[in-house]
């Protein structure tokens, strides 16, 4: 059995009513081509002063795999923050046993943290806070097997809300990023109540920003683009930000910024001003500002979430991120936006809501023409 060096003094912050987590959390998602090869990325991880562990049965072998390079490497149970996650569609027994298999799997007999993974539908609420899901989770933290419940959200702003609002839990994960902040208000909101809020993929959701494209790398110089992503979620009070290494490369920023915790300096709050500028330029008349009043649409098109991606294809040449996310529009249920710009019948109904007289219906149309066809006329840009 190897034994890891102690790790680093780094700044802990509030994680709800659990142990306290560092800036960066290890998602274990990608690191599962062999068992090796996710014991490396935890020591890694751990010698980056990282203590806090993010798995799920859904995420493959992950949990197996890092109950053994706990095992392997000698980590003391109280050396590390450890939370898994339950999917919100079971029975009180087969969450229960469920539950088991994951304690086994990581060879713990208790949990810092369970989340219930993807409440992305007002009947998953149902589920976690008046249905099984709530029989579970009681039962779990009854039994001692559970500190603290959370849950993760790709769903929208009202069922997050109706989430927040429902007493049930300790922590949220949530998509928080330099360009998409929408959510912000929900995270500040969650910290105001005494919960502890995690950041979900804020290098590749939130832009594919570990290879940003020169335009974007140019905007945020003297910046790396990744490094101002993180600095911003972390001045914000944001808990902790996810990280799902594949490699120990992966994890230098979070070495770098592991007491990356003060408030932005002169220099990167001008340059995350100079972005907004930037982008408002390039787009001229066709920028959007998300600020929502268009919605609801008739036909369900989720006007500022794609508008965004154009915004961004647009105002910073971050075309191959936008045409990923846009592709996944309609392909991955409710963890994602159902109806692409394809759908606007031009009815108009959006057009008299808009602040700032947006063409929206063509807007949709180019947004569809830019991220899903073949190149041709812009209309803009």
């Amino acid at each position: 059995m190897l034994m890891t060096k102690p790790a680093p003094k780094t700044p802990r912050r509030a994680f709800g009513a659990g142990p306290a987590v560092s800036l960066f959390s290890l998602g274990t998602m990608r690191a599962l081509d062999s068992p090796e090869q996710l014991e490396q990325v935890l020591e890694a991880a751990l010698a980056a002063g990282i203590n806090h562990l993010e798995t799920a049965p859904s995420y493959g072998p992950s949990e197996s795999y890092l109950g053994r390079a706990l095992s392997r490497l000698g980590v003391a149970r109280d050396q590390v923050v450890i939370t898994t996650k339950i999917l919100p569609n079971f029975d009180f027994e087969e969450g229960k046993r469920q539950l088991h298999q994951s304690l086994e799997r990581l060879g713990v007999e208790r949990l810092d943290n369970l989340a219930v993974h993807g409440l992305n539908l007002p009947e998953h609420l149902a589920w976690a806070t008046a249905g099984p899901g709530a029989e579970l989770l009681a039962w779990a933290q009854a039994e001692g097997l559970v500190g603290q419940v959370g849950f993760s959200s790709h769903g929208s702003n009202a069922v997050i809300e109706a989430a927040l609002a429902s007493g049930a839990f300790r922590f949220v994960s949530l998509h928080l990023h330099l360009f998409d902040p929408g959510r912000l208000p929900l995270a500040q909101r969650a910290l105001g109540q005494g919960l502890g809020v995690l950041a979900i993929s804020p290098a590749d959701k939130g832009g594919q920003l570990y290879a940003p494209p020169a335009q974007l790398s140019a905007d945020c110089a003297p910046f790396h683009p990744l490094e101002l992503a993180y600095r911003f979620l972390l001045a914000q009070g944001i808990s902790s930000l996810t990280l799902g290494a594949a490699q120990a490369s992966d994890l230098a920023w979070a070495g770098r910024l592991a007491h990356g915790d003060g408030p932005l300096s002169t220099e990167e709050q001008r340059v995350i001003t100079g972005l907004e500028q930037r982008r408002r330029q390039r787009l001229g008349a066709s920028y959007c500002g998300q600020c929502r009043a268009c919605l609801p649409c008739p036909n369900e098109v989720p006007i500022p979430a794609l508008l965004r991606l154009r915004n961004l294809a647009v105002g910073h040449g971050m075309d191959n991120h936008a045409k990923e996310r846009y592709a996944m529009v309609g392909q991955a249920g409710h963890w994602f936006e159902t109806v692409n710009a394809a759908a606007c019948k031009n009815c108009g109904d959006c057009l008299p809501r808009c602040p700032l007289g947006l063409a929206i219906p063509e807007l949709l149309a180019d947004t569809h023409q830019r991220l899903a066809a073949a190149p041709g006329r812009r209309l803009w840009g």
